[in-house]
């Protein structure tokens, strides 16, 4: 079905979270990539973009996982997509 607009342009305004090291990562996932995932992931998108920043950063660098499956999913596509 994919991801309508106004849900887009919600997610990329949320993934600019002002630290230089998560905006590099999360506004060319949201442009490239977040129209692709399936409806799930992106539904699932915008409940990662509502964590911390500090947990954020801690999963996109290795140092935690989230526990959540489809959070684990959008760490490592997001990981992959920056790659």
């Amino acid at each position: 079905m994919g991801m309508d607009s106004v849900l887009r342009n919600k997610a990329y305004w949320r993934s600019r979270r002002g630290m230089q090291e998560l905006d590099v990562m999360l506004i060319p996932f949201v442009e490239n990539h977040l129209q692709d995932l399936p409806d799930a992931l992106q539904s699932a998108y915008l409940r990662f973009i509502d964590c911390e920043d500090w947990e954020l950063f801690d999963w996109l660098q290795g140092r935690e996982t989230p526990d959540d499956p489809e959070l684990r999913e959008l760490v490592a596509r997001v990981l992959a997509a920056s790659a």
